[in-house]
């Protein structure tokens, strides 16, 4: 074979790349890509977990980051797939959908030379009283398939053997064509909304107010095109949280039925306010951003003087809910004391009760009896140089410890609104009462209601092309030496259908209203089950259909599947 050429190779690559094969196995390899997403911590997410991954598995964790599997959906190999099936589905779609249009354009198939050979076939014979001509019944019934939703062309008027092709059911290729242009829509809008999008966490403490600012997000995840002048001025704050348990079932006491967060909204500086309510999977929606309700506790609120009896933290302190009971993990940092910055960590029990070995634990989720468990550091929290770090984790490696189970001292032990004096005059905690918190995901996402609109219409074409059917009818008559019009019919499907049967048997209905309701006699070959013929007049004579010969008495009873020629 001669050689292709540096032309003829590119061409021969967009044919390669824009067929159908190649759009699936592509779709196939995107949902393959996918899978290292769920198998390894993403970056973008939770980076504080991709760092601890690195740190515990230092042979393995550099070579999984330089091969990008902690940003998988921005890496350069998931992209360049997601690129190449959009440009294949745009390949795929736009020479079929010029194809399509030719074929809505053109006129119906010209008609077959022998009907018996189509798989559905009949004949009709019409009185010769009735008046009809061969080309007067082939009108009449390109008007009657007309009207069944059909595209006619009456052709071969001025013969002996005039007839109607009809065609139907382009809506099905139109279903199709949308089906594959509403999935180009659906990549486009997520690819636009992961580059102006963006995603934020935030803890609102009862009577504490958040601003849509970046500084006001406890963790900000933007697209790669974000921009910071699409954050809307808006500002929340939360009135008050309310969670309701189960206080009636034996076996699910305690579980939580309703979590309720009333809120006073602000959509700028100027606006005025108004209250919301915001619940779990009934979220919020303000200045374009989507606002959910994913997690709630208690704040404490304690009171930390250093050792110069000056207050060096005040204010509530959110802790981590460890279990269904509300046992909640507690961090408290003073950097602000003097001389030696204090650090508490521990447990809050919303309801404190003893077990039989005498330690602590929380017997209902309600405050029906706070109280705090900690223990006490002091020392340089590494916080001065101005490194980041978990506000939920103490690190207590370089630090002393002056309070514990473990020292004469003892473990702190708190109720609501007491004091305690920490030891070696390092200063003291006050437990002053509590507040809850919820916690609130924002998503932004400029393109969310086209990924709708598209995903309907998407199904909208998939089901126009799985239900609906192509076909075709053909009708053609001719006048016996008696006098009587002879007609006959076939119909022909494009691809598998199994409702062709009963198209046929509508068909031969509509004929036998029109021109033999009066019940004039009736040729039937089998195909015509929507009206018995009349008894002592069937003509089973295969010489009274025009042109008609042995041959064909023969393929009718084969059923043999016809051919457009």
């Amino acid at each position: 074979m001669p050689a292709l050429g540096p032309l003829g190779m590119i061409r021969w690559a967009w044919t390669q790349l824009t067929s159908m094969r190649t759009a699936l196995f592509l779709l196939l390899l995107l949902a393959v890509a996918a899978v290292p997403g769920s198998l390894f911590p993403q970056r973008p997410a939770n980076p504080a977990v991709v760092t601890q991954y690195l740190k515990d598995n230092p042979d393995t964790g550099p070579w999984l980051d330089r091969l990008q599997l902690f940003d998988v959906y921005s890496s350069v190999w998931f992209s360049a797939i997601y690129l190449l099936l959009f440009i294949s589905l745009i390949g795929c779609v736009i020479p079929r959908a010029r194809a399509h249009y030719r074929a809505m354009r053109s006129k119906p198939p010209r008609t077959p030379k022998r009907l018996s050979r189509l798989p559905e076939y009949g004949t009709l014979a019409i009185p010769a009283a009735s008046g009809l001509t061969a080309a007067s019944a082939v009108q009449e019934a390109a008007q009657m398939l007309r009207k069944r939703g059909y595209r006619v062309d009456v052709r071969d008027l001025d013969t002996d053997r005039p007839s109607v092709g009809a065609e139907r059911g382009f809506a099905k290729e139109v279903g199709n064509l949308v089906f594959h242009t509403a999935l180009i829509g659906v990549l486009f809008s997520i690819g636009v909304g992961g580059l102006f999008g963006y995603t934020g966490q935030k803890v609102v403490v009862e009577g504490e107010s958040f601003v849509n600012t970046l500084v006001g997000y406890d963790s900000f995840t933007p697209g790669t095109s974000f921009s910071e002048d699409q954050l809307a001025p808006y500002s929340l704050t939360l009135d008050d949280f309310e969670a309701r348990f189960d206080r009636e079932s034996t076996t699910h006491y305690g579980q939580p039925l309703d979590f309720t967060a009333s809120m006073t909204v602000k959509e700028s500086p100027d606006a005025a306010e108004h209250t919301e309510t915001l619940k779990v999977n009934s979220p919020l929606t303000i200045g374009g951003s989507r606002v959910y309700l994913v997690g709630n506790g208690y704040a404490p609120v304690v009171t930390v003087r250093d050792g110069e009896g000056n207050i060096a933290l005040q204010g509530p302190v959110v802790s981590v809910p460890s279990d269904g009971m509300y046992t909640s993990l507690m961090v408290i940092k003073a950097p602000d004391a003097k001389p030696d910055q204090l650090g508490f960590v521990g447990f809050f029990l919303p309801t404190a009760m003893l077990d039989e070995q005498g330690v602590s634990y929380s017997g209902d989720p309600d405050p029906i009896n706070p109280q705090l468990n900690l223990n006490a550091y002091y020392g340089d929290l590494g916080l001065d140089e101005g490194v980041p770090s978990n506000v939920y984790v103490l690190d207590t490696e370089d630090l002393t410890e002056i309070n514990s189970r473990n020292l004469d001292a003892g473990g702190i032990v708190l109720g609501e609104n007491q004091t305690y004096e920490l030891p070696e005059g390092k200063g003291s905690i006050t437990f002053d009462g509590i507040k809850r918190y919820a916690a609130l995901d924002i998503h932004y996402d400029p393109a969310k209601i086209w990924v709708l609109v598209f995903a309907v219409l998407s199904l909208s074409g998939l089901a126009a092309s799985l239900f609906l059917a192509r076909r075709r009818v053909w009708v053609r008559t001719g006048t016996h030496p008696d006098g009587r019009i002879m007609v006959e019919y076939g119909l022909l499907a494009r691809g598998e259908d199994q409702r062709l049967a009963g198209e046929s048997a509508a068909v031969r209905s509509l004929l036998e209203r029109q021109w033999l309701a009066g019940g004039s006699a009736v040729e039937d070959n089998g195909a015509g089950e929507a009206s018995a013929p009349v008894s002592g007049q069937q003509h089973t004579d295969r010489d009274a259909v025009p042109g008609a010969s042995a041959a064909d008495s023969s393929a009718v009873t084969e059923k043999e599947t016809g051919k457009d020629s």
